[in-house]
């Protein structure tokens, strides 16, 4: 939709209806129809204006709440059709009749079913295209589609634009501090593992293909880290703009969180020998816990980089620095236009180069490389592929809650579909949000709901 409703449809006027043969004449003479005409509402509950959702709820005997959904909060046909029964219950909308929430949400059920029994497969991907009655084929050309008897004028559109996002300021809170909690517990392990890294003298450099071949490039692991640095500048910028960015968040954060998880039990299970003289690590050895707190604090306020100073030794068998680049990428591409692909090729060839850099600076083996981003990647698409498929997460939900609880906890208010890259004004959104959160009852008249 695009946010634009079409006005009208254009219909072949009685005029050109052949009385002998039943035919239509050539295609040129039609009549407008209005599709606001408030004796007809349109058949697609998508193309639904705010007027129309304040009609038909006027048809339902539910006008009372007119102002409440139509006005303050602007519901529109795919918010409709979004809306659950516990959105009607809580807060910001806080309907206190339990005889209209359950009447109301009947009605909305009636019209899901009604849309699921007429989509198209086309549509039910929600491509953003119009279906051709005649072929039942979805065309490619600009805007106009003909059946040999009408033209049907439609904008392209992407329904999911208008899928609001009901991602809770708590919920992004939580995630963050489990991703920040995993990140202190990998330092915290990674002060262990330095604490009894394998002598030097004793246990040398393993033979690994890359290293072998590649000269040593000093200056390599800090190009890598500035490659980091730039990837998450840019993912900040994104976020900041983006329509659904605490939907993402919770998503990043989650991610990150559980793929530094298991490099915890990569670094502590199995240590591996430094794979360069150059490195010149030793054991630290250290005379209390307090020292260990305190050198795990020192590592996750420098982010583990050594363009700010922390130097560790021990943590190989899975690259924390391919994970993070990795995992950025991907990001990027993910929750970025298709259109941008300038953006997307810069940032998978700055992925390959940062790469090559850690190889190149000698600071972690092939297989570390390899094992983060085998693990980082996949991780990253599974989680998409089953956010992004109402089959999958339709199936079992007993079942998924009990195997993936954090996926379940984030994802449990989005409708299993794709996020739409959408782009909104930040301050508008904060002021938004403070205005339904706060002000919403108030200026609706509605009464609070009682605990």
């Amino acid at each position: 939709m695009g946010g634009e409703t079409p006005s009208s449809l254009l219909l072949p006027s009685s005029g050109d209806e052949d009385h002998d043969g039943g035919k239509s004449h050539a295609a040129g003479t039609v009549k407008l129809v209005e599709a606001t005409d408030s004796h007809c509402l349109p058949d697609e509950v998508e193309l639904w204006t705010c007027d129309h959702v304040s009609e038909w709820l006027e048809r339902t005997n539910m006008g009372k709440y007119c102002e409440l959904l139509c006005v303050t909060h602007c519901v529109d046909g795919p918010v409709l059709l979004s809306l659950k029964e516990k959105d009607l219950k809580e807060p910001p909308l806080s309907m206190c009749v339990l005889g209209d929430i359950k009447r109301l949400y009947k009605a909305i059920q009636d019209l899901q079913k009604r849309r699921l029994s007429a989509v198209t497969p086309d549509t039910a991907r929600h491509l953003g295209l119009a279906y051709d009655v005649r072929s039942r084929s979805c065309s490619t050309s600009d805007d106009i589609y003909t059946d040999g008897v009408s033209s049907i004028h439609i904008r392209k559109r992407r329904l999911n634009a208008h899928v609001p996002d009901n991602t809770s300021p708590r919920k992004v809170l939580f995630t963050m501090l489990y991703g920040w909690f995993v990140i202190f517990l990998t330092a915290f392990t990674m002060t262990i593992v330095h604490s009894r890294v394998p002598d030097m003298t004793t246990y040398r450099p393993l033979p690994d293909i890359a290293l072998d071949n590649i000269p040593h490039i000093p200056w390599a692991f800090q190009v890598s880290e500035a490659i980091a640095v730039f990837f998450s500048l840019t993912l900040v910028s994104i976020l900041l703009f983006h329509k659904h960015r605490l939907l993402i968040m919770c998503r990043l954060f989650s991610l990150l969180g559980t793929v530094f998880l298991l490099r915890c039990c990569t670094l502590f299970v199995t240590s591996l020998s430094v794979p360069g003289d150059h490195l010149k690590c030793k054991p630290l050895k250290f005379d209390s816990y307090e020292e260990i707190l305190w050198r795990s604090m020192e590592i996750t306020s420098g982010f583990g980089m050594s363009l700010t100073g922390v130097h560790t030794c021990g943590d190989y068998m899975f690259s924390g620095h391919t994970a993070v680049l990795t995992m950025l990428n991907l990001a990027i591409t993910e929750y970025t236009p298709r259109r941008w692909r300038t953006l997307h090729m810069t940032t998978w060839i700055m992925n390959i180069f940062g790469i090559f850099f850690i190889l190149a600076a000698h600071e972690h083996y092939s297989i570390d490389v390899v094992i983060a981003f085998v693990i980082t990647s996949r991780l990253f698409l599974y989680y998409h592929a089953l956010a992004n498929s109402r089959a999958l997460m339709a199936g079992d939900q007993h079942r998924l809650r009990e195997w993936f609880p954090l996926f379940t906890f984030v994802e449990e208010h989005w409708n299993g579909e794709r996020v739409p890259n959408v782009y909104s004004n930040p301050v508008e959104d904060l002021r938004i949000y403070i205005k339904e959160r706060f002000f919403a009852s108030r200026s609706s008249g509605t009464p609070r709901k009682i605990k």
